[in-house]
């Protein structure tokens, strides 16, 4: 199936062609120049316009951190009537909120603490300056250690995604929610199915193709191994001028070390093919395993490099305080977060909305 022809902008030297003269070598290398420009403004402007539709979508995130919200929501309850005299219990029972929620034992002190000392100074006199305090808090962890949430597209085509994760966290879902992110924002995406190990997994990624219109690179002889098919995809989207190439992998236990060293041969095998890919490796972690995805999220990042984190099925627990969890223990940005099982359901991160969709 072919994919639909797309031309990155043009952008022109200074000057007019009747008022610059140059020689043919020049003339070349202001093309190239130009040429390389207008990539790296596609780029720039296609991580923009997909981070800034999370903006728009408050409230696809608002519903899906419903179970979530639901848990914080003895919150408003404990701080409605807070007094004083009060403290010690509230700030105790809000700790135990934030517990049960995943937010973790470090933070939830750390969060607890924070209030407590600012109550006794005599900054917060209200329930509401202590909810705005809390969310504050919160906002400050999420955005001081893990910032840079926008994708990291590179400044020439195509830009290589490598995603990485365990069977069962919704890796190749993510991917092709991707894909049709991408391709709402005009770009040619090309998709390789490096999971050989699964005859399924193949499968569904070639569903995903054809739902979002993109090409797909697959392994026809069913013997090849993950890095060929990796390094045939990223060599075909150079010949044949795709924006994006995502590469899927095969799904993979942090506790199985040959495995884990395989994703190695992948992002050599990408860094060879062409210099400086992968431009983003995404670790996809299931959110309803809550902080017990910390331990994942270090070995995959400890092995491969993980530069940003796709969190999954956050609409189907009470558990979103992990979102927090993760980005403060490893200082790694959340870039996606899954809240329901359609197209549009994968969200890109944007910490504001995150603390308002769960204390509103």
């Amino acid at each position: 199936m072919a994919a639909p022809s797309h031309v990155l902008p043009f952008l022109s030297p200074t000057g007019t062609a009747s008022s610059v003269r140059a020689s043919p070598g020049r003339s070349a290398g202001l093309l190239r120049c130009a040429a390389a420009a207008g990539q790296a403004g596609f780029f720039t402007r296609l991580g923009r316009l997909i981070k800034e539709k999370a903006k728009s979508d408050v409230e696809k995130l608002f519903s899906g951190f419903s179970k979530t919200r639901e848990n914080l929501s003895v919150v408003d309850e404990l701080l409605t009537y807070w007094n004083l005299a009060d403290t010690d219990r509230v700030l105790d029972e809000l700790e135990e909120a934030l517990l049960v929620s995943d937010f973790g034992p470090k933070i939830s002190f750390r969060i607890v603490d924070t209030l407590r000392e600012e109550i006794r100074d005599g900054k917060l006199k209200s329930g509401a300056e202590i909810k705005a305090a809390l969310k504050r808090c919160i906002l400050e962890l999420l955005t001081s250690k893990g910032s840079n949430s926008e994708l990291n597209l590179g400044f020439r085509k195509p830009s290589v995604i490598m995603i990485v994760g365990v069977n069962g966290g919704g890796k190749t879902t993510s991917l092709g929610k991707l894909a049709h992110r991408f391709k709402n924002e005009g770009a040619k995406v090309l998709m390789a199915a490096g999971d050989t190990f699964r005859a399924a997994a193949r499968d569904q990624l070639e569903v995903w193709a054809e739902r979002t219109g993109s090409e797909i690179v697959i392994d026809n002889d069913k013997k090849a191994q993950p890095p060929a098919v990796l390094s045939q995809a990223v060599k075909r989207g150079k010949r044949e001028g795709f924006d994006v190439v995502l590469c899927d992998t095969s799904g993979r236990l942090h506790t199985n070390y040959g495995l884990m060293e395989e994703l190695v041969s992948c992002k050599k095998v990408l860094a060879k093919a062409l210099p400086g890919a992968p431009n983003e490796i995404l670790l996809v972690l299931d959110g309803t395993t809550g902080l017990n995805m910390l331990q994942q999220a270090r070995e995959f990042n400890d092995v491969v490099g993980v530069t940003g984190f796709i969190l999954t099925k956050l609409d189907g627990t009470a558990r979103g305080g992990c979102v927090v969890s993760v980005v403060d223990e490893l200082g790694i940005p959340v870039k996606f977060i899954g809240v329901g099982e359609g197209m549009e359901d994968l969200q890109p991160f944007d910490a504001e909305a995150f603390v308002e969709a769960i204390f509103p």
